[in-house]
């Protein structure tokens, strides 16, 4: 039943939510387009790609820093199982970005166990780390009431200076889920937290620099950009029905940025922002995936060894033979024939000899 009313929701959710920014931007989209269009826009639109890039490899290090022991995976390795998550977040569900995270790194030699608590800590942190600096775009949003602000920052900076005020309700949620995961060490869930406030920040300033291709104030559209971009994402994150918050994200960046912008530029800047994620998320996956595989060969495949030049196996060393002296035939001695006419008889004093 859950499955089904997912798989009717998921549509009517993305049109309703398209629809709607669709009638936002209508009025106002064609004065956006130009001001992207322009030739000096291209440089800011150039940095746009390149700042959200920059947001993607401090979240790789975020994530990968909450990966317990000594292990391989690092470099290039912990970029290309990272990105093959990513990419499964265009699919319905949150299984296949973990069911990716664990093949991977047990082809790694790292277990299923070690793989599941760091992908989960890593969204936790994420989402946790997303809504503070959510509150950045709160003076845009409400000048002069940024006093309540103060109590969630003192809270989240008391979870920087002891981990377990973050990490102990994820613990508690994941073993009634009866999927216990294993925190790291208080250091390495610091490092985290500080990269992912850090990709996050990169992240916004993509959305910054947009903004000022369509003409915002500079400083009142910084705190809207970066703080409205990570609120909007978090949101589009917790609606599951909906892959990768699909029209979702964009009306609700578009609330965030009508503080500084017209409603139709705002949804028109919500919309090149989503052209610029897909762009350098898909670009970056493709560049590592194709790396990995001109560095490690196709996977699955071995390189044969070459193969050694046969051992040269020395000369026998020849035997001498005994050299054989020819040897002469026997010579047959011939046997006398008595003549007819020798002397049979011995001569003596007594023979007597006939003439």
């Amino acid at each position: 039943m859950t499955a089904l009313l997912r798989r009717l929701l998921t549509p009517v959710v993305v049109l309703a939510a398209l629809v709607g920014v669709y009638l936002l931007v209508r009025d106002q989209g064609a004065d956006a387009a130009r001001a992207f269009a322009r030739a000096d826009a291209l440089p800011l639109l150039a940095a746009s790609v390149l700042a959200n890039i920059a947001g993607l490899v401090l979240a790789v290090h975020a994530w990968r820093v909450l990966i317990p022991g000594d292990h391989p995976i690092r470099g290039l390795r912990a970029a290309k199982i990272y990105f093959l998550g990513q990419l499964s977040k265009y699919v319905p569900g949150r299984v296949w970005g973990v069911l990716t995270h664990i093949a991977h790194g047990r082809e790694a030699g790292v277990p299923a166990a070690r793989m599941t608590s760091a992908y989960v800590l890593s969204l936790a942190l994420t989402l946790l780390t997303g809504a503070a600096v959510g509150l950045a775009a709160a003076p845009a949003a409400l000048p002069g009431q940024w006093y309540w602000l103060c109590p969630p920052a003192l809270l989240f900076l008391a979870g920087l200076v002891r981990p377990a005020l973050l990490t102990r309700p994820v613990t508690a949620l994941t073993r009634l889920a009866r999927r216990p995961v294993d925190p790291p060490p208080d250091t390495a869930v610091r490092r985290a937290v500080l990269l992912a406030l850090a990709s996050w920040t990169a992240s916004g300033l993509h959305l910054w620099l947009l903004l000022l291709a369509v003409g915002a104030p500079p400083w009142a559209g910084l705190g809207a950009a970066v703080g409205g971009f990570a609120l909007a994402t978090v949101v589009s994150s917790l609606a599951v029905i909906v892959p990768d918050g699909w029209g979702v994200r964009e009306l609700t960046l578009t609330a965030a940025l009508a503080t500084v912008l017209p409603g139709g530029l705002a949804a028109a800047a919500a919309i090149a922002s989503r052209l610029v994620c897909v762009l350098a998320e898909l670009g970056s996956s493709a560049v590592v995936l194709a790396w990995s595989r001109l560095r490690h060969g196709t996977p699955g495949k071995t390189t044969p060894p070459a193969a050694e030049p046969p051992a040269r196996t020395p000369a026998p060393t020849p035997v001498p033979t005994p050299t054989r002296v020819p040897t002469s035939a026997p010579v047959a001695t011939p046997i006398p024939t008595p003549h007819p006419y020798a002397l049979t008889a011995p001569i003596g004093d007594d023979t007597r000899v006939h003439p």
